[in-house]
């Protein structure tokens, strides 16, 4: 073989090192480090999640003194009927499913492409989590394929009684409100062990759009939904 043609082959080598091997690598590695971060929440609350860090971005850009209001509190210290609430306005199958509701997630996938873009997740509160401790708000399907792979790697280091317990305590309540116990003081000024049905299935109403249902506390949608999570709350299977 030619100098040429041996030339031209070691090119060809190091194209498809760069385009295939190198991009691979890089994938392996993050997936590594966000399973070593799961595995590190097993045991340790988190003190900040990356939407935390966005949020506080945002409020900060307006007012550099800005902070939020996020208070840890542990699983028992949260209201059954929190849980209750949450599990049946959420994510109904929290029990059931290995963090994929793949129902869910066809019918999302459904009403996206008739609308042209992705106005919906499917997200189960596995999802969410993933969502909330290592990505962004944004919404594409290449953050959603992510948000699945955190998913699994949730469901199999973790119990579903420690996924809900972060859950309820890093999810959005508000502008600048994360967590049960900070929204339970912000809204009804009393502790998360202390809020009531009617109350925790306002806050379960809220979490789709909570910014905005902190602006807007009684619209005729809020409260009608919150009376339709009231009456399926007896149904939740909390862990």
């Amino acid at each position: 073989m030619s100098k040429a043609g041996k030339g031209s082959k070691s090119s060809r080598g190091r194209i498809l090192t760069l385009l295939v091997v190198v991009p691979t690598l890089i994938f392996l590695l993050v997936q590594i480090y966000f399973l070593l971060m799961v595995c590190w929440y097993a045991q340790f609350n988190p003190r900040q999640t990356n939407m935390m860090r966005e949020q506080l971005a945002v409020l900060q850009a307006n007012n550099p003194r800005a902070t939020l209001k996020y208070t840890w509190v542990p699983y028992e210290r949260i209201s059954i009927h929190l849980k209750r609430a949450v599990i049946a306005s959420e994510d109904a199958n929290f029990a059931e499913h290995d963090g994929v509701d793949w129902e869910a997630l066809q019918k999302a996938y459904e009403k996206n492409n008739r609308r042209h873009k992705v106005v919906g997740g499917g997200s189960t509160i596995t999802q969410q989590l993933a969502k909330n401790l290592f990505l962004s708000g944004s919404r594409s399907y290449l953050r959603k394929g992510q948000e699945l792979i955190i998913a699994f790697m949730l469901e199999t280091v973790l119990t579903k009684g420690r996924i809900l317990e972060l859950y309820l305590n890093v999810v959005e309540y508000g502008r600048g409100v994360f967590g049960a116990e900070a929204a339970a003081r912000h809204y009804f000024r009393i502790s998360a062990a202390q809020l009531g049905a009617a109350q925790s299935a306002r806050l379960a109403v809220m979490l789709p759009n909570p910014r905005y249902y902190d602006k807007h506390r009684d619209t005729r949608y809020l409260n009608r939904r919150t009376n339709l999570i009231l009456s399926r709350m007896g149904a939740s299977d909390v862990p």
